[in-house]
């Protein structure tokens, strides 16, 4: 039985309140109504989707999630799976897991006549970015943002779902190159630590295209993996050993990239399995979101004292002073809490600008590494903090289409906003799951 959704506008004058109580009536409708939602592919509704995945590159999870999106692709409109690297992932390893997928074809085609032929798949896999953009956040074209656009502008009524898994390279380059695209996008970005190697390319979007539509998953995205049910087999690794190995090539190539859940990326894909599509605030398989607020940004023009403090997960800028006797030919890069990547220093004017994004909400030093002597073994530290719930109350006005992890405490699972309402539903999403891998085995 399906069920009617009331939705409420997030420009809507009613009180924060009053809309987290009004919410929390629909997840009542939705558990009541067995988990259907009007515009769920589940329910039979065909959503296009193209994919921008950092697959083969810094994390594992790629590969799982592309296992878990061609399990489904019989209920998709699969428009495009984009390489959009930080780091080592090309297109060939999208391409690997396909290779895959034409192996269980014969099984999968068995249940639905609906699942694409493998070359078809083939024929939509792009090569994106592999080279950092410059500090404006863009490059230059690639196979992958003329993908997006060319998809974006197809003579089709219903919006192109961009799910960003990786680096936001081409998606910023796509949105400069033919902005005129933005309307027809609904982009599920998976942030947090992705965004901390795509700041560069986040900030443009950010600034130059507030208007688009966009879910910035943080840190909800980890309910796939944490809280929820974990016991049996709804455990991480007795799941993949009950319901994901020994099904076919595409549990293979799952359980080889990790032999544990972690699919990252997969509640992107979730919340258009079961959810409703146009409203982030309702339920969903791939979670629950609240408009974005303001004052996300930090700009330091000096040095930064430890009791300097910045949003977590929020763009962290330094603009400061160009040194006497400074060129273009100098290098300085910022190193984060010894880690990787570090902010490469860009003179820009007469300011020298560093660029980054906490992914965790902690005190980071930063050492400067300099061939300017007067640079060269700076550092400091500052703080990042979660944002004062008072200004997350505040929808913004710049970015009326932007949503971001609920930061109420009651939606966290331990340190990680949103999570909750991911984890929630785990039962649902791992039995469905379970059903499809099931396909994969020989009858």
């Amino acid at each position: 039985m399906s069920h009617m959704y009331t939705y409420l506008s997030i420009a809507d004058p009613l009180s924060h309140r009053f809309r987290r109580f009004a919410v929390s009536l629909c997840i009542l409708a939705a558990m009541a109504s067995n988990l259907t939602a009007e515009d769920g592919a589940l329910a039979g509704v065909r959503h296009r989707v193209l994919v921008s995945s950092d697959i083969g590159g810094t994390d594992p999870d790629d590969v799982q999630s592309m296992v878990h999106l061609l399990v489904y692709a019989d209920v998709f409109d699969l428009e495009g799976l984009v390489s959009s690297p930080y780091g080592p992932g090309r297109k060939e390893h999208i391409l690997q897991v396909v290779d895959a997928y034409e192996q269980d074809f014969p099984q999968l085609s068995s249940h639905s006549a609906s699942y694409p032929e493998p070359d078809a798949v083939r024929a939509i896999c792009k090569q994106g970015a592999i080279d950092s953009p410059r500090a404006s956040g863009l490059g230059n074209p690639t196979e992958g943002s003329a993908w997006i656009i060319q998809c974006a502008k197809r003579d089709d009524d219903r919006p192109l779902h961009v799910l960003v898994w990786g680096g936001m390279e081409d998606l910023a380059q796509a949105l400069h190159d033919a902005p005129e695209i933005s309307p027809k996008l609904r982009v599920y970005w998976i942030g947090g630590p992705n965004k901390k190697w795509s700041v560069d390319a986040y900030n443009y979007v950010e600034q130059h295209h507030p208007q688009l539509w966009m879910i910035e998953a943080n840190a909800t995205y980890r309910g796939w993996f944490v809280g929820g049910n974990q016991k049996g087999e709804w455990n991480n690794r007795a799941f993949v050993t009950e319901h994901i190995a020994d099904h076919g090539a595409l549990g293979a190539a799952f359980v080889n990239a990790k032999g544990d859940i972690k699919m990252g990326d997969t509640p992107s894909v979730a919340r258009l399995l079961w959810g409703a599509s146009e409203d982030p605030t309702l339920p969903s398989w791939g979670g629950q979101f609240v408009p974005i607020w303001d004052g996300r940004k930090t700009i330091f023009e000096e040095w930064p004292q430890q009791s300097a403090s910045v949003e977590v997960f929020g763009v962290t800028e330094f603009a400061l002073p160009l040194p006497a006797g400074y060129t273009a030919t100098n290098t300085t890069s910022m190193v984060l809490n010894r880690g990787v990547p570090a902010s490469i220093g860009v003179v820009d004017g007469n300011v020298l600008r560093f660029r980054f994004s906490p992914r965790d909400a902690k005190t980071w030093s930063y050492v400067l590494r300099s061939d300017f002597d007067k640079l060269d073994g700076l550092s400091g530290k500052f703080d990042a903090v979660p944002p004062p719930l008072s200004r997350t109350r505040l929808p913004s006005n710049e970015h009326p289409n932007w949503w971001i992890d609920d930061p109420d405490p009651a939606a966290a699972v331990g340190v990680h906003p949103g999570a909750n309402s991911v984890s929630q539903w785990r039962e649902k999403y791992l039995h469905d799951f379970a059903q499809r891998m099931d396909r994969c085995k020989l009858n």
